[in-house]
């Protein structure tokens, strides 16, 4: 009887550490690179990082907790519907991080953003001005009347005045992003857990854990990530913008690829013969 014990109590513990290598997937990390890179607080990114990790195991808990203890069974195109999301996700990840769409969602990502400030590398006499995360370009001048426009008018401020009291406002971003990638993977980490776990309460245990560990793995890799953008962000800002447009590069042509193999590949999604593996 101990020995049962043992050997579950090992296979909870090794669904932590599971969960933090879970949190190193490619797509896991493309995605939340794309959030940290406007990001000037280490402190903020790793709560971002925290956030992603809760949406992801909430999804893990809900969808893993179905499969588990009534048996669900997800048909082969929601399957690939689910990890099909993913990659549409990555693609709008990408688009609004290279062109800048995105800014007025910035207060979203999670505290520790960045302050007003200037950014002189820009050529000619206008120079690009933030507020929060609202950039644009006006003539070059500091004072009240040379700013063009009063601070409170901007979008995000509009958007701190009617959503700033809400906690969630604060963490929306990441925390739906954590939601998608976990809807992509909680079928196979149940299925698995069921198999290696006969019992409904233990697998369910582990699926917990499971997600405690993805939520410490991303928050050392958000940290880690966001390093380069919050020490370029007044140093090098041009370098800064590089690495934001890279980020946002990268999402995209790996959102497409995700399209491209579950749509018409190794899935099929959109052919009439689909085959769905949950990995």
């Amino acid at each position: 009887m101990s020995g049962t014990v043992m050997n579950l109590a090992s296979l909870l513990l090794l669904g932590f550490f599971l969960g933090m290598r879970h949190a190193t997937d490619a797509d896991h990390v493309i995605a939340i690179a794309t959030i940290v890179s406007r990001q000037r607080s280490l402190r903020g990114s790793a709560l971002i990082g925290a956030a992603w990790g809760l949406g992801h195991t909430l999804t893990i808990l809900a969808v893993g907790g179905a499969i588990i203890l009534f048996g669900i069974v997800i048909p082969t195109r929601l399957g690939l519907a689910m990890e099909l999301a993913v990659g549409i996700m990555l693609v709008v990840l990408g688009v609004l991080t290279i062109t800048g769409f995105g800014s007025v969602l910035r207060t979203a990502a999670g505290p520790g953003g960045p302050g007003d400030g200037h950014d002189h590398g820009l050529c000619g006499h206008d120079h690009a001005h933030a507020h929060g995360d609202y950039v644009h370009s006006h003539a070059h001048g500091h004072g009240a009347r040379d700013h063009g426009h009063p601070e409170d008018r901007t979008p995000l401020a509009r958007l701190d005045r009617r959503l700033g009291g809400l906690p969630l406002y604060q963490w929306l971003r990441p925390l739906m992003i954590g939601i998608v990638h976990g809807l992509a993977g909680s079928a196979a980490v149940a299925l698995l857990v069921l198999t290696a776990v006969g019992k409904p309460a233990w697998a369910m245990a582990y699926l917990l854990l499971f997600g405690v560990g993805t939520i410490a793995g991303m928050m050392l890799i958000t940290f880690a990530l966001s390093a380069p953008f919050v020490f370029s962000w007044s140093r090098l800002p041009r370098f800064n913008r590089q690495l934001r447009v890279a980020s946002g590069l990268l999402s995209f042509g790996f959102g497409l690829f995700l399209i491209y193999e579950i749509g018409f590949m190794t899935g099929g999604l959109f052919t009439a013969t689909p085959i769905w593996t949950p990995h």
